[in-house]
């Protein structure tokens, strides 16, 4: 894996990916805290609605435009659109700093919308381009480098946007897009599988052409539930660590930040173990094993969190009980499974359907993974409002990965992949 990051056909992409992702948290985290201790610090009810308002906007253009990044990607070159897409972060992100400059918070959610439209972007292209830069058996190890890169920067992003004094934000981010763009001038050219094809510009006939194109082949169709399902569960788990730490263990926001970190370096460490598992084979046969686990490691979650108690704690006195380590390891193997469940399905994204419809599959991806993402984060906070609790409501979501078993068994069954 060090060997692939060292080439050109790949570390580039890597470093663009990597701060980018850590740019869109960034931001989004530091909006989050401005509004919570600063702008309406009083109100914790509104704090709550604007940070749902941030989270939604930034979802939003998943919705409308993935169709169309994917059509674009299909279409164009790829490093070219990396390029742009990155020379128009620069612009977004100066943008963000005058907004966190100035106190402009429509400024600031309108920034979060830009950035929105940069990963919706991008995401097409980051997938699409690995099999036209990499060799078959560097794809598993590729993909897998870029789910960890993803996860590591989403978590770095938000603990420095929680840590970061305002102040530094702006210059901070503003400096990282540059980097990123003059990474991606380095990505090697990515033509279009099938020159010549016409681009399509309505954002309703792209997502449609999309999802028909990935669910009229049922590899595809089962690889992006599989993977819109895993999403869903890592919305509804990063979403309740901290009611969970909170309200149910008596814990501080330390214990709920180690729970985040638990979680997204479990993830990284799944996504870089399955490759070598694999021996760089594209291969569905440790995904029914990962989702097992996955539902193990929830339903044992069930059981360890009482054992904590709700008395007060701090770090130290959380982990003074063997509970709290059993806690933290049920959150670390959910996390772990998850990142080998999750990077042979993206594989099978990238060489399931043809070629000149790589992004496009990847895109109706993004869709479907927006409207799971949604979906189980409202109906996991529905539930818990209504007196379920955090914990089952998180063990229940975790058990249903054994709904998928029988899609994966076919999945495999049909890709021969032993």
């Amino acid at each position: 894996m060090s060997r692939l990051l060292a080439t050109r056909r790949f570390g580039p992409l890597f470093v663009t990916q990597l701060l980018g992702a850590f740019n869109d948290n960034l931001f989004r985290t530091a909006l989050v805290f401005i509004v919570a201790y600063d702008v309406v610090a009083a109100d914790p009810e509104r704090a709550a609605m604007l940070a749902s308002v941030a989270a939604g906007l930034f979802i939003l253009p998943y919705l409308l435009f993935s169709g169309l990044a994917g059509s674009v990607a299909d279409r164009r070159d790829k490093a070219a659109i990396a390029r742009l897409v990155k020379l128009l972060e620069i612009g977004f992100m100066a943008l963000g700093w005058l907004a966190l400059a100035t106190g402009s918070l429509p400024l600031a959610l309108a920034v979060v919308f830009l950035m929105g439209c940069h990963s919706t972007l991008f995401g097409p292209v980051k997938y699409a381009i690995l099999p036209q830069h990499l060799r078959p058996e560097e794809l598993i190890a590729g993909t897998g480098l870029v789910e960890a890169a993803t996860f590591v920067a989403i978590l770095l992003g938000q603990v420095a946007g929680g840590l970061l004094a305002t102040a530094a934000v702006g210059p901070i981010a503003l400096a990282l897009a540059v980097i990123g763009w003059a990474a991606a001038r380095a990505i090697p050219p990515a033509p279009p599988e099938q020159p010549g094809q016409r681009l399509e510009w309505a954002l309703l006939g792209t997502s449609r052409a999309a999802l028909a194109a990935a669910f009229g082949n049922r590899r595809l169709l089962v690889a992006t539930l599989a993977i819109s399902w895993f999403w869903a569960l890592g919305a509804i788990y990063t979403s309740q660590f901290v009611p969970m730490a909170k309200n149910v263990m008596g814990g501080t926001e330390t214990v709920a930040t180690l729970f985040l970190t638990g979680f997204s370096v479990g993830i990284a460490a799944g996504s870089l173990a399955v490759g070598r598992w694999l021996k760089g084979r594209i291969s569905t046969r440790l995904c029914g094993a990962a989702a097992v686990a996955m539902a193990l490691g929830s339903a044992d979650l069930w059981l360890s969190v009482p054992a904590v108690g709700h008395a007060p704690k701090d770090v130290a006195q959380f982990f003074a009980t063997t509970a709290g380590w059993r806690v933290l390891a049920d959150l670390v193997l959910v996390a772990t499974a998850g990142g080998i469940f999750s990077v042979p399905l993206y594989a099978v994204l990238q060489t399931a359907g043809a070629a000149n419809m790589r992004a496009s599959a990847i895109a109706a991806n993004n869709i479907i993974n927006s409207l799971f993402q949604v979906s189980a984060v409202l109906a996991a906070g529905a539930a818990v409002g209504a007196g379920l609790g955090v914990v089952p409501v998180l063990a229940i979501s975790g058990l249903t990965a054994l709904l998928l078993l029988p899609l994966l068994a076919r999945l495999r069954g049909e890709g021969k992949d032993g």
